[in-house]
């Protein structure tokens, strides 16, 4: 597992979500977002269980109108934020891909798969 750098903890908001490019290029990138919920973040692959899309069509806009639950901007799936599970939409059942998120003093960092 690699270590990758997100964010400081304090630079997403509670209740917001924020998608980051991560890795290097000899050995590609992954796109990836967090969503603070309760003090807690959560990441996942930025990628719809449904169509292999990315879920937002604009930067950092993950949530839907509530902020309540993860919607992918193409077909509307609603998606837990804790879990990752699709509770609505053409992929009911599917969940994201939930990455792996370790807090340091230094801020907010991901766990990816060499």
């Amino acid at each position: 597992m690699q270590k990758h750098f997100l964010c400081r903890y304090e630079d997403l908001n509670e209740g917001d979500s924020k998608g980051f490019s991560v890795g290097d290029n000899s050995a590609g990138m992954a796109n990836v977002f967090a969503v603070k919920k309760d003090g807690e973040v959560f990441a996942y692959k930025n990628i719809c269980p449904h169509r292999g899309i990315n879920l937002e069509w604009q930067p950092d806009q993950f949530l839907d109108s509530e902020k309540a639950l993860i919607q992918c901007a193409t077909h509307g799936a609603l998606f837990e934020i804790s879990t990752g599970e699709c509770i609505a939409g053409p992929c009911a059942g599917d969940a994201l891909t939930p990455v792996p998120v370790e807090y340091t003093q230094d801020g907010l960092y991901v766990l990816l798969a060499d």
